[in-house]
């Protein structure tokens, strides 16, 4: 549960930088922020395999552009679902989503898989 949340910390910080870089994405207070943060994690850890499964032949034509159409839908269904997390338009839900990942993406890569600060031990006999 620790991860899950950390992850929705590390989201909620994209969604926040999307929100400051793009006119078409608004949260009406911070716990929206939250809440939408953690929507999302539900939504991408739930029906996005499944929409991913389903969209596979969409994602193979298009050389795995179709992952970020999917991407921005993900965020517009949290958008549909939550009221006080706004999105203006499908482009607005596309970079938000690009933006987004950049974000986890790098989240992951400095404190690891887990969510924790990885050090490497490498020893030499």
């Amino acid at each position: 549960m620790d991860n899950f949340l950390f992850r929705a910390l590390i989201a909620a910080a994209g969604l926040w930088l999307a929100e400051v870089w793009l006119d078409g994405i608004g949260f009406d207070s911070v716990t929206w922020l939250l809440a939408s943060a953690i929507v999302l994690g539900v939504i991408n850890g739930f029906v996005r395999p499944l929409l991913m499964i389903l969209t596979l032949p969409f994602t193979i034509v298009t050389l795995g552009f179709f992952i970020l159409i999917l991407n921005g839908a993900m965020l517009a269904l949290a958008a549909w679902l939550l009221s006080g997390f706004h999105v203006a338009d499908f482009w607005s839900a596309f970079w938000g989503a690009l933006i987004v990942s950049l974000v986890s993406g790098i989240g992951s890569w400095i404190f690891g898989p887990k969510g924790g600060i990885e050090v490497k031990v490498i020893r030499r006999d």
